[in-house]
């Protein structure tokens, strides 16, 4: 989509816009990856829907950076070209908030197939 169109949307189209651009991009993904990326999506995106301005454009940029991602990784024809994401940096899994390492790590596990192993924030803090 031209960048003239876009900013003619509302910033809720916007976000619209990416969550359903998102959701198109799993349907390349293996049956299992999609389901849990599907899930983990509609959660973020409804948790996030009365955040501040700020943390609402670092949202949209994060998200929009995945989308990015994972079409190169998907390739034109939807199929993926190899592994799947990426590392996460260690800097910026320092300056993530006690939940979010919560969050983070109980996806690691859904991905691999270990649920029920859960952590809570006190593990986190080792309290």
């Amino acid at each position: 989509m031209s960048k003239i169109v876009m900013n003619q949307l509302t910033h809720p189209q916007r976000v619209r816009l990416l969550y359903k651009t998102i959701l198109r991009l799993h349907r390349g993904m293996p049956a299992e990856l999609r389901a849990l990326g599907d899930n983990y999506v509609r959660d973020e995106f409804r948790r996030h829907l009365k955040c501040n301005p700020m943390e609402a454009q670092l949202f949209m940029t994060e998200w929009a950076r995945y989308a990015s991602t994972i079409t190169q990784q998907l390739g034109l024809r939807g199929k993926p070209k190899g592994e799947l994401g990426e590392e996460m940096d260690p800097k910026a899994v320092e300056m993530l908030k006690d939940d979010q390492v919560v969050q983070l790590y109980e996806l690691m596990l859904a991905a691999r197939g270990l649920d029920g192993d859960t952590i809570t924030a006190d593990d986190v803090r080792g309290k």
